[in-house]
């Protein structure tokens, strides 16, 4: 064996006693600590954080960066400390010599460094962390942060350019404060809007309109709203129609903003609107008809009432509920899917509070072909995956970013994710559900199994067998700050085209809704009134904001999220589908399912068909929510403009077209039933003379019949029938 050299042995002995030096020095306590302490968790952490050190495109990566990791914006301190202070020996603190660190050299680039210069030699920066490896680089903490308070939170500036000076002030566990200002980091959400200056922390808005800056100081962020009224103008809307607090609200904020509303719809939007939004149905020729006819001032609001106890209400809310909570056979398991969407509809159809819908499915055992609910734990395969979806479908947030690393953008810890899968882990999810007391999922950090843990809020007991039933009680809460803002806000997206937070299912400080008080209210309402879908949709329906015309006007016509004008919505493939059977009085054919069977009342997203294939479905292995909508894609009105989707049922025996024909309809007539039927209103003056112009000029009936069917395929083809407007 050869032995080390002189020069070796040194070597080995002086790292040893250095290390010694170091651990002995980390590891020793004072018996009264100095005011100036440097805390660093809560005073060297900010420096790592404001200078991108700990950023997951430096050493915040999942795998560091060069041989060095930090916890992903210092969620982590302790592991920081250890990387900094108890790795490679003890190499990047030198407590002999706190100027020679490698912690400081290195981002000082007084020695070579990856990511180039961090800060200067002599900044407030260098000097504390020098500071701290003098005081011997311990990991003395006093305090918690509590909160970090942010002046302003909303500025609404009078002109473009003006400086909004920004200040942050730290709230700690043992009640005192101080200003955080120079440690905290201001990033506009959209920099070419919105200049911020790292240095003076002052913020001058470069575009009209409504703007976000994130501040974030350690694991605290807080969204600061910037606006600038997109006219110098005043807006008065006071003399604005206004039907509930929904009303207030939007108008508030379009008051703010300088934008004037555009003008009510008329009576066929409207009614065409709301029968889509509600049952997923177009109204029918007569119903166009009375409803245009009637003069009630209250019609509006008797035809909502009514539209909210019809069978197709039922049928069209049970598809949006099967979406949501991604209903389908598992393993070809069909029953169990059928009983799952049966109880579904039941919910539905009895106006179920959904809270209590929330605690059944959280709450389920039994057998999957016998109870619907236990079907909830079959949607995913493992418990992670069921803990991601359950986090997006009932808090609406994604807490599948704490599966490596705490969330960067939000409150969720590792702990949090592995935590609430832990739970899960408890659930046996075969055929029948039930208990599975030994199940465990191994936490990645620790490699050991991870405790149940409540999402941001407690650990549960070890041997905690109620798991399930601690979630629901703690979810369905009327404190908890998530549930019922997850659900309004999707009510409100299917009603009006766009979240207040959107993606709805990613609630996050940094991602804050664009009328958090409107949000607030809605949830609020929600729960008074028995967390009741149909009220809040009674609610939206009946407000004067759904009722806006989708036609902008030129003061809000780059608006997509104000609510200022209603939205352009393309129709969902199943009600696509449905109108277009409707309208041409074909049926299509889903696999085996009977003659007449509506798309929306399908059990099976997979149900064979060609129609529905084109028109764009969601499969429901994943949300549907953010689903490109029907006829969004080229191949989609390639097969509308040229394919047998339409072309194959026009004019075929028994057809709406081929039946008025066989009648003797004049054609007039027929343009004007088709109009009726599928645009549910008259033509206006302009387009019945075009067409009685077009079919003047035909001199024959098969001449006629081939304008008809093209008409007919135009009608079906156009923006104005395939969405909801």
């Amino acid at each position: 064996m050869k032995l080390p050299n002189r020069s070796q042995l040194r070597l080995c002995v002086f790292a040893a006693l250095r290390a010694t030096i170091v651990l002995f020095a980390v590891s020793s306590t004072t018996t009264a600590e100095e005011a100036d302490s440097i805390d660093f968790r809560n005073d060297l952490i900010p420096v790592f954080t404001k200078h991108g050190c700990n950023a997951g495109a430096c050493h915040g990566a999942a795998i560091g960066r060069g041989g060095f990791k930090l916890s992903l914006y210092g969620g982590d301190p302790q592991a920081d400390y250890e990387a900094i202070v108890r790795q490679m020996g003890g190499r990047r603190v030198n407590l002999l010599n706190p100027d020679e660190s490698l912690i400081f050299l290195k981002p000082a680039e007084q020695v070579e460094h990856g990511g180039g210069s961090v800060f200067d030699d002599e900044s407030d920066s260098a000097q504390l962390l020098i500071d701290w490896i003098k005081q011997g680089a311990g990991n003395r903490t006093r305090r918690d942060l509590s909160s970090v308070e942010i002046t302003p939170r909303k500025r609404v500036a009078k002109s473009l350019g003006e400086p909004v000076t920004l200040r942050a002030v730290a709230k700690y566990s043992d009640g005192t404060s101080r200003d955080v200002t120079g440690w905290t980091i201001f990033s506009a959400e959209d920099p070419s809007a919105v200049d911020v200056d790292p240095e003076s922390a002052v913020a001058k808005v470069l575009r009209r309109g409504r703007h976000i800056v994130v501040a974030r100081y350690l694991s605290k962020v807080v969204p600061i709203e910037l606006v600038v009224p997109l006219t110098d103008s005043n807006v008065d809307l006071v003399g604005e129609p206004r039907n509930n607090f929904i009303d207030d609200e939007i108008l508030e904020s379009l008051a703010t903003l300088g934008m004037t509303p555009s003008p009510p719809c008329d009576d066929a939007t409207y009614l065409r609107r709301v029968y889509l939004d509600l049952t997923g149905r177009l109204p029918s020729a007569e119903r166009v008809n009375e409803f245009l006819e009637d003069s009630r001032p209250d019609k509006r609001k008797v035809l909502v009432d009514e539209l909210l106890q019809v069978e197709e209400f039922t049928e069209y809310w049970t598809l949006q509920l099967a979406k949501l909570l991604r209903i389908r056979p598992q393993q070809d398991d069909t029953e169990g899917a059928m009983t799952y969407h049966k109880w579904v509809a039941e919910q539905i159809e009895n106006d179920v509070s959904y809270k209590q819908i929330a605690r059944a499915l959280i709450m389920a055992t039994g057998d999957t072909h016998k109870f619907g609910p236990a079907n909830f734990y079959r949607t995913d395969t493992g418990q992670r995956e069921q803990a991601e979806f359950a986090s997006e479908l009932f808090m609406g947030s994604r807490l599948r970013c704490a599966n490596c690393h705490n969330h960067p953008l939000d409150r969720w810890t590792q702990d949090d994710y592995h935590g609430l899968a832990a739970i899960f882990a408890k659930v046996d999810r075969g055929r029948v559900v039930g208990e599975k007391l030994n199940g465990q999922t191994i936490h990645p950090r620790t490699l050991e199994p991870a405790i149940q843990r409540i999402p941001g809020k407690q650990f549960l007991a070890e041997n905690a067998t109620d798991g399930c039933r601690q979630l629901a009680d703690w979810l369905t809460d009327s404190s908890n700050p998530y549930f019922a803002k997850a659900i309004v806000n999707r009510l409100w997206k299917r009603m009006m085209g766009r979240g207040l937070v959107e993606p709805v299912d990613d609630f996050r400080d940094t991602n804050p809704a664009t009328h958090p008080a409107l949000l607030d209210k809605l949830a609020e309402d929600f729960e008074a009134n028995g967390y009741s879908l149909r009220h809040t949709l009674r609610l939206i329906a009946n407000s004067t904001t759904y009722a806006r015309s989708a036609d902008a006007i030129v003061e809000n016509k780059d608006d997509d999220r104000f609510y200022s004008h209603a939205a352009r919505r393309p129709l969902e493939a199943e009600v696509l589908s449905d109108a277009i059977s409707d309208v041409l009085g074909i049926a299509a054919k889903y696999g085996s399912e009977p003659e007449g069977t509506r798309a929306v009342m399908l059990v099976n997203p997979k149900t064979r068909s060609t129609a529905l294939d084109i028109l764009g479905r969601c499969g429901r292995e994943e949300s549907c929510e953010n689903t490109p909508g029907a006829v969004g894609g080229l191949p989609q009105k390639l097969h509308l403009f040229n394919g047998a989707l339409l072309n194959a049922r026009i004019a075929v025996q028994g057809s709406r077209l081929n039946q008025m024909h066989a009648s003797g309809k004049r054609p007039k007539e027929i343009v004007n039933a088709f109009y009726l039927t599928a645009l549910n209103r008259p033509p206006s003056a302009r387009e019945r003379e075009h067409w009685e112009r077009q079919l003047a000029e035909l001199k024959s009936n098969d001449a006629q019949r081939a304008f008809l069917e093209d008409f007919v395929w135009g009608l079906m083809t156009c923006e104005e029938f395939v969405t909801n407007h």
